[in-house]
Parts: structure tokens; C-alpha cells; sequence
């Protein structure tokens, strides 16, 4: 403020006068002025380099971080710059990569520990014998409409293939996989298996402990995939894959009418899509096949 008013109304003599009134150190106006060479050719450096910059910003359609402009700039331009610079100058020049950005949550929960995860205790053994013993979840995202997207919540019996309980949402928030784990509850109806397995990723939702806890309280054995490794989760994705082939979702206009989509491929898929690792049956005629053995085997030891 006082260099701005000493330089434009010509103060010089007052110099000391204006900067005891705003509190200024008059040694630290003359530095500005004896630097003014200085930062004239950082300018001037900042918009030749900003303009080499924007130049790779936009031949990436703005999808472009410091890091992969930096890339570019050695190996297009034979440029070396720091990539330090770069944010600087994009930030200077307010160029935003469009690009997936990290989680600040994730992030949180990492540093706290609040957020604990389980060990693997399917070792990829979906299917072990027996009806609603082994619990799998995920979520996964369903684009549709005018670029709207909504996210899918899903348990599915490791034996029987069914889709024991799921719910869409137009949210990532905590109440996804809450509603899901209550409509699961309501359809087992009280019948737990005594060493039920719920399993998962390793995403915040299950990770968190509230939700730790709901699963701990309805009786189920915490499991989660390793760090990275789809194939650990792979049944519960095949599902959400050949929904994605067989379902045509994404010209529904609402949420309303996704959500009657879903509801309905999901009954289609328990009850009239035949398996052929199922022996050729539903998940629903296959459930009712292998209560009925695990019934006769019963009365059988029995008798």
C-alpha cells in the first residue's frame, strides 16, 4: 500500500512520514524498490514459461497435472522445470487439471486409525458349501440420464449366487451400506449362520467404524480383500459385470425409474437366470435345491 502511493503521487521525500503512518519499515520499501529489476524478469520468466505450460495443458484437454505437464515439457519440448514450478505457474495462470483427485476423507482416516481394516479369511473360497454363510458387498456406480450417477449396494450369497439384499442411492454417504446391511437382517429374518462371513473391500465404508460395529451386532464375521486385489471380491464383481451387459439403465430419466430398472433385472436374476454352475438352475431354485439336501441330511442323521 505505501510502496503503490509513494510511486504513483511521487512522495519521495514523505517516504518516511508514509510508512510511520501505516506502520511500514522504510528499510523494506527500499529493498522493494532496488528489487524492482529483479521481479520484472521473474515476470516476464513466468509468462514464457506459463505460456509453454498452457501450451501442453491444452493439448491434453486440460487433463493434465504438474507432474505429467513436467513429462511432456522434457520430452516435447526439451524443457527441464521443476515440477514445483509448474503447480506454481498453474495456480498463477489458474489451470485446473480436470483429473481424479485424492480423497481428503481417506485421507483423514488413515492418519487417525480410526478406520481399521480385517484379514482375508475367504482366500477367494466364495463358495463353501452352504446357504448364507459367506456374505459378499460392494458397491459400484451406475451413470445415467444427463451424466447422473448413482451407486448401487449389493450382498450376494457366496453359495447360491442370490442377491440377498441391495440398495441404490443417489449418494456415497454411510447410509448406503447401512440400509443395505438392514435389508439383509429383514431377509434373513433372524436365521444367522453361526460362522456367517460379511466380506468386502477395504473401502471407507467398511472400514468405518460404525459400520464395523452394525456388522459385529448382527453376528457376522468381518472379512476384507487385500489392498489392490480385485480378484479377492471377483464374485461379487462378475455380478455387477453381467448386470452392467444385461441391464439397459442408462437412458432412465430419474432416479425413480433406475431404481424400478434395478429392482427388477435383480429379480430376474435371482429367480429366472439359470447358471450353468448352479446345474443349470436360478439362485433361487438352486437356494431352495440345497436347503432341502442340508434338510434331508439332517433327518437322515437323525433317524
Amino acid at each position: 500500500m505505501v510502496n503503490q502511493t509513494i510511486r504513483q503521487h511521487g512522495l519521495q521525500r514523505m517516504t518516511r512520514y508514509l510508512c510511520k503512518l501505516t506502520g511500514a519499515v522504510p528499510s523494506s520499501y527500499y529493498r522493494w524498490l532496488r528489487a524492482e529489476e529483479s521481479r520484472q524478469l521473474r515476470a516476464f520468466a513466468d509468462e514464457r514459461d506459463g505460456y509453454l505450460i498452457k501450451e501442453h495443458y491444452f493439448a491434453l484437454n486440460g487433463k493434465a497435472g504438474a507432474q505429467a505437464i513436467k513429462m511432456r515439457l522434457e520430452r516435447k519440448s526439451c524443457v527441464v522445470m521443476n515440477h514445483k514450478k509448474i503447480r506454481r505457474l498453474m495456480s498463477k495462470f489458474n489451470l485446473v487439471a480436470t483429473i481424479r483427485r485424492s480423497n481428503p476423507y481417506r485421507k483423514m482416516a488413515k492418519s487417525t486409525q480410526e478406520h481399521q481394516t480385517c484379514p482375508n479369511l475367504l482366500k477367494r473360497q466364495f463358495d463353501q458349501g452352504e446357504p448364507e454363510k459367506v456374505l459378499l458387498t460392494d458397491i459400484t456406480y451406475l451413470r445415467y440420464g444427463n451424466g447422473q450417477w448413482a451407486y448401487l449396494s449389493c450382498v450376494k450369497d457366496g453359495a447360491t449366487k442370490q442377491i440377498l439384499a441391495h440398495y441404490l442411492s443417489s449418494s456415497l454417504e454411510l447410509s448406503i451400506v447401512e440400509q443395505t446391511i438392514y435389508r439383509l437382517l429383514e431377509r434373513l429374518d433372524g436365521n444367522i449362520h453361526p460362522a456367517a462371513i460379511f466380506h468386502s473391500d477395504q473401502g471407507i465404508h467398511y472400514t468405518h467404524p460404525k459400520i464395523r460395529n452394525l456388522v459385529s451386532k448382527a453376528g457376522f464375521i468381518q472379512s476384507m480383500s487385500r489392498k489392490g486385489n480385485c480378484w479377492d471380491n471377483a464374485s461379487m464383481e462378475s455380478f455387477f459385470g453381467h448386470m452392467k451387459d444385461d441391464l439397459t439403465y442408462k437412458d432412465s430419466e430419474s432416479l425413480h425409474e433406475l431404481r424400478a430398472r434395478v429392482d427388477d433385472y435383480i429379480s430376474y436374476y435371482n429367480s429366472e437366470r439359470y447358471q450353468w454352475g448352479l446345474k443349470k438352475m436360478t439362485p433361487d431354485e438352486f437356494e431352495a435345491t440345497e436347503k432341502l439336501t442340508f434338510f434331508r441330511k439332517i433327518i437322515d442323521f437323525i433317524c
